[in-house]
């Protein structure tokens, strides 16, 4: 079975929905079986993207994209430095 990725938005609608199915009567396997993903899967949503909004989430993942650039770009510069401390040692 091939695996869909699903857009952060998507997901806050889809934990939502379970949501509503569960205050309606059905059971939360059942609520998450009707929206295509495992229990699993709905446990880590959950998890990651618990209360926060759909504008939120996609806020989170701008900014883990810009924390993962910036992380690169410093380690690039602390290798830089190291390799110019070592060329004026010798």
């Amino acid at each position: 079975m091939s695996q869909k990725k699903h857009k952060p938005e998507e997901i806050v609608a889809k934990l939502r929905q379970v949501d509503v199915l569960v205050s309606q009567g059905q059971s939360v396997a059942e609520a998450v079986r009707s929206i295509g993903v495992t229990q699993f899967t709905d446990y880590r949503w959950r998890k990651e993207h618990g209360g926060l909004k759909s504008d939120q989430v996609k806020r989170l993942k701008e900014l883990e994209k810009e924390n993962e650039r910036l992380r690169k770009a410093v380690s690039d510069l602390t290798l830089e430095k190291l390799i110019l401390r070592l060329s004026v040692v010798r």
